[in-house]
């Protein structure tokens, strides 16, 4: 009986694909970055503007108030 020897299997090295894996990993996170920003962007343009009306309301109501309470001395 001959005995073959065993074959060694070639693998690249480890830290070649760490470092590709790090790259794949910090473009998919630079990209959710970017989506999160446009986000966060959109909604606060629509915060303002739901702000200003509110603030608009609350000036209305307060001259309203004022209003009515001068008539109501007089």
């Amino acid at each position: 009986m001959t005995t073959t020897p065993r074959r060694r299997v070639i693998r690249s090295p480890q830290a070649t694909t760490d470092a590709t894996a790090r790259q794949r990993k910090f473009a998919v996170r630079r990209i959710r970055l970017l989506a999160e920003q446009q986000n966060l962007s959109r909604w606060m343009s629509r915060l303002k503007r739901a702000f200003h009306a509110v603030e608009k309301q609350q000036l209305k109501i307060s001259r309203l108030e004022r209003e009515i309470t001068r008539l109501e001395t007089t």
